[in-house]
């Protein structure tokens, strides 16, 4: 390992603005887009009709039902037209700047507008895992966002998001998502510099004691704690409630730009913002898994759940149903409301619809011991848990069941009063890669971001694509119809240095057992920082928060091809791929050798590996932090008290 010499901050970044990298800075930037990223203006709408408890009212003239699954929903149909009229350009000019070889994109987009389901179909999904999937996510999304300050620059990949039909994330890939659109479609370097007033992503704010005054926050410790149990009390008064209503509360704290934390802002408010009906964002999903009544661990066929901007439901042939997101809490039974009942708004609250995703860190509630903390909320937590019972402690209660009733010859939920949800990644699919894969959506390429813990120190080892893949091969039929692209397992994942470097999947489509998209594994390693910190480390000061976001950046981006001047044209080709074989294209030369560098060959080596334990790619400038992460790398404590930022270069 080589150690790294300290420099002063000024210097940094003195040097990383000299080079091609996006650098967060402290103010508003205009992007090429025209966006900007200064103060964050409207929100999600505050459409609920009660603050966070959720209210009975008069119904539409069209009752509000569920739907089979049989297909997408006529609102996303009717969507999807809209933002493909959006994504095509986009994609054909970032294809164009990205410059394969022998290939000109425009030519091809012509060729091919008569039948645009001919071209390419793009997804991005971001993993869970805390605060570091949230923020080494927020990289990635920063690196594809043509928003951002020199992202279009030649060897960028900035417009790949303007491109993507869908963003799908889980538990802390769920808060990046949640966060990004919550607040108005806006950029990563908005939710990190919010035109030099306080930051939306205040993380060093832990969020045992609560937000910090004088900044977005008006709320002392005392008083975000009462905030939190008034509101959840109020809850309990008409609808069961569980650990997850305080933790997504608390969660709103830090990731709504909102004094109180939002309680009146809804999931499904994302569909009615003119960003998303014009088809200027992709449509984001979050994902969740079912647990069946009495079950207490997850099995690889359990039922997994996706909220969307209309609809929550499944695809899976068990429940095989949706619910309309904006009557959530309503008394469906068989499909249907009774004739009489009302219809129950505001019960989708953003902040739980992300703390269902992220039900797993309930676990941080139910461990804080301060002072500051109100004798009423800790006896509230504790109630809980002995009406649930501690086997229980990471659901999120859904009561009345949408589904009582509904497909009862299958649905394992059909007579159960309450349905109950946990973590999306408890299944091991801790990538949201399955409303990416259903086959109505017709999803080309996803580009999945995995920063999941899977190692001693907190690296990925591919758990989460194998976890996929042998759902999709699962002989109870779970998968229905669903395909994904054949990977190894997960020693040959660290001994052939699949979980260190981006790899593609599926090249060969002929390989897998149905349609299957493409699938770019981009894993988390240490390209500037050792951003393999805790999952459930609850602070970051700022210092900390930036170098994870740059070292997500760098690793989507391979520091904006520096690592290797392939990289760019390799993204586009990925892109590309599908398309190419539906239109008997032949495949560039450029290429046929960026497949040939990038796309895994088949060879597995199952032997134990030896620990992994990798160092910074990338030469590295650090600053001081005022605090040292004792987790992760081994010798990680041998830096003392300094943090990376990002300065490009290799180590010497």
């Amino acid at each position: 390992m080589k150690l790294l010499s300290a420099a002063p901050l000024s210097v940094a970044f003195s040097v990383a603005c000299q080079a091609s990298l996006i650098v967060p800075r402290q103010r508003s930037i205009a992007g090429d887009a025209g966006a900007i990223l200064g103060a964050l203006e409207a929100r999600a709408l505050p459409n609920a009709p009660n603050g966070y408890i959720p209210q009975a009212g008069d119904c539409p003239s069209t009752r509000p039902a569920l739907r089979s699954a049989e297909g997408l929903s006529p609102q996303e149909t009717s969507w999807l037209e809209t933002r493909r009229g959006v994504t095509l350009p986009a994609m054909e000019q970032l294809l164009n700047r990205l410059n394969i070889s022998g290939f000109d994109a425009s030519t091809y987009f012509s060729d091919n507008m008569g039948n645009t389901s001919m071209l390419p179909n793009i997804a991005v999904a971001v993993s869970g895992g805390g605060y570091r999937a949230c923020l080494n996510g927020g990289g990635a999304i920063q690196a594809f966002d043509s928003r951002e300050n020199n992202s279009t620059a030649a060897g960028h990949l900035g417009g790949l998001l303007q491109s993507a039909t869908y963003l799908a994330g889980l538990s802390g890939g769920g808060w990046l998502v949640g966060s990004i659109f919550v607040n108005n479609f806006t950029t990563i370097s908005g939710l990190l510099y919010n035109n030099n007033a306080s930051s939306v992503w205040e993380f060093q704010n832990s969020i045992f004691e609560g937000p910090a005054t004088g900044g977005l926050q008006i709320l002392d410790s005392t008083e975000y704690f009462d905030t939190i149990y008034n509101e959840v009390q109020g809850k309990t008064m008409h609808f069961d409630t569980s650990i997850t209503d305080y933790w997504g509360r608390a969660l709103s704290f830090q990731l709504v730009n909102a004094t109180d934390g939002g309680p009146d802002y809804t999931w499904s408010s994302t569909a009615s913002q003119e960003f998303f009906t014009s088809g200027q964002s992709p449509m984001p999903i979050l994902v969740t898994d079912g647990r069946a009544p009495g079950e207490l661990l997850i099995s690889d066929n359990t039922t997994v759940y996706e909220f969307n901007p209309w609809e929550f439901g499944t695809f899976d042939p068990t429940t095989y149903g949706f619910v309309p997101l904006e009557f959530l809490g309503s008394n469906f039974s068989g499909g249907v409301l009774p004739p009489n009942d009302q219809c129950v708004r505001g019960f989708d609250n953003v902040g739980y619809i992300m703390g269902t995703s992220s039900s797993l860190f309930n676990s941080f509630l139910l461990n804080i011991n301060t002072t500051s903390i109100p004798s009423a909320f800790k006896t509230a937590l504790a109630h809980l848990l002995t009406t649930i019972g501690e086997n229980n402690d990471d659901i999120a209660s859904y009561s009345p069941n949408p589904f009582l009733a509904y497909h009862n010859a299958t649905s394992p939920v059909a007579t159960a009063p309450s349905l109950t949800l946990v973590d999306g990644g408890e299944d091991l699919q801790n990538i949201p890669l399955h409303p990416l894969i259903q086959p109505p959506r017709a999803v080309d390429v996803i580009f999945a971001i995995d920063s999941s813990a899977d190692t001693t120190y907190n690296w990925p080892n591919g758990t989460a694509l194998v976890a996929t893949y042998e759902r999709a091969r699962n002989a109870s039929g779970i998968a229905n119809g669903t395909a994904f692209p054949p990977v190894p397992d997960q020693n040959s994942f660290v001994n052939l240095g699949l979980n260190a470097r981006p790899t593609f999947f599926g090249c060969n489509a002929s390989n897998t057992t149905g349609p299957a998209p493409l699938v770019v594994y981009i894993p988390n390693a240490p390209y500037v920082y050792y951003a393999n910190v805790s999952t459930f480390d609850p602070s970051y000061n700022t210092s900390e928060r930036d170098a994870i976001v740059a070292n997500g950046n760098a690793v989507a981006s391979l520091a904006n091809g520096t690592v290797d001047a392939m990289w760019p044209a390799c993204v586009a080709c990925a892109i590309l791929s599908r398309s190419l074989e539906r239109t008997g294209t032949p495949v560039p030369g450029a290429c046929v050798q960026c497949f040939a560098r990038y796309c895994w060959d088949g060879t597995r080596n199952s032997t134990p590996p030896v620990e992994y334990d990798p160092v910074v790619k990338l030469q590295a400038v650090d600053v001081q932090s005022g605090s040292v992460r004792g987790v992760g790398r081994r010798a990680w404590g041998m830096l003392g008290a300094w943090v990376v930022v990002v300065v490009w270069g290799f180590v010497v």
